[in-house]
């Protein structure tokens, strides 16, 4: 059984949508994580993720491992565990997994995310038990959490979907129609950040001044709404602004970078609309609104000031 799942990309909100506001995030279908699940003539379940040099089985891994957490949780289920058991042998049947990425780890593309879904569908594919998006999303969500603390549920959710999604934890998830396509070129500084450090910076502040937290926060509500409503109107050509004005707000929550913040001024330079960085932060990536007509440019020009790859994308 096969199975794929996106990268995704935050356009607005990221950080904020952890204390309750509304974030706008998109897939990246340039970017995405394939998984394989076959039987195998040797007993138990065995892993290969040549892009992170793992080729293990189940059992040697500890249960909190990014993979072996997804197939431990969907073993767990009372849905599909039999289909993993040998009754005549006793223990779980030979199954080989193989999952392939071409998604950079640690860079705010949804990595972790995407193979959690990919490897979820894929799995109950194998199990004969067919998932519904509410559901794989949930079980993402779980894992999630273990990985990341607090997360806010906006990776699994528009990985999921597959679909833009304005999201607001603890409320139904909304996709959106887009009125107008629009170009966004993401930028990667090459540094692996984990969202979990940046996420937990913002908790420290947010205790020690709450008051000037949340007016920060609500500032990067209230551009995820003029967001949202630019881009279902068709007028997707406001967003450089609201980009410019929210990486500003992020730099003051000091979870940007001297790398991030040399790439956002490197994309207005080479004639972007606006940009900011994209995800937790502290590394990882950045994105930049474009004119069709001037996205090369861009890209040719975070690549000049140091990203290791740049990559053009619709937003559609």
């Amino acid at each position: 059984m096969k199975a794929s799942a996106p990268g995704k990309v935050i356009l607005f909100g990221e950080h904020a949508v952890v204390y309750g506001r509304p974030a706008l995030a998109v897939p990246v279908t340039q970017v995405h994580v394939d998984v394989e699940v076959l039987d195998s003539p040797r007993k138990g379940i065995f892993i290969h993720a040549p892009g992170i040099d793992l080729h293990a089985e189940l059992n040697s891994l500890p249960p909190d491992h990014p993979i072996a957490s997804v197939i431990l949780k969907v073993l767990s289920s009372p849905n599909t565990s039999p289909h993993f058991l040998d009754e005549k042998m006793g223990g779980l049947r030979g199954v080989n997994i193989s999952i392939a990425s071409t998604i950079p780890v640690a860079s705010g593309l949804g990595s972790g995310a995407a193979v959690s879904v990919a490897l979820i569908r894929a799995l109950s594919s194998f199990a004969n038990k067919s998932l519904s998006d509410d559901e794989v999303n949930s079980l993402a969500y779980e894992i999630e959490k273990l990985h990341h603390g607090t997360p806010s549920g906006i990776d699994n959710s528009v990985i999921t979907y597959n679909q833009p999604v304005y999201f607001i934890k603890g409320q139904p998830i909304e996709t959106f129609k887009v009125g107008k396509p629009f170009t966004i070129v993401i930028g990667d500084t090459g540094i692996s950040a984990l969202t979990k450090e940046s996420v937990g910076d913002v908790r420290r502040l947010w205790l020690r001044d709450s008051v000037n937290l949340e007016t920060i926060f609500d500032e990067i509500g209230q551009i995820s709404l003029i967001a949202r409503r630019s881009i279902e109107s068709g007028k997707p050509e406001l967003l450089g602004e609201l980009m410019d004005q929210n990486h500003a707000l992020l730099q003051s929550l000091t979870v940007s970078s001297h790398e991030l913040d040399n790439l956002v001024e490197a994309a207005r330079n080479a004639g972007a609309l606006g940009a900011k960085l994209s995800g937790g932060g502290r590394g990882g990536n950045m994105i930049a609104l474009a004119d069709p007509a001037t996205a090369q440019s861009v890209a040719e020009g975070l690549m000049s000031a140091g990203a290791k790859r740049a990559i053009i994308t619709e937003i559609a």
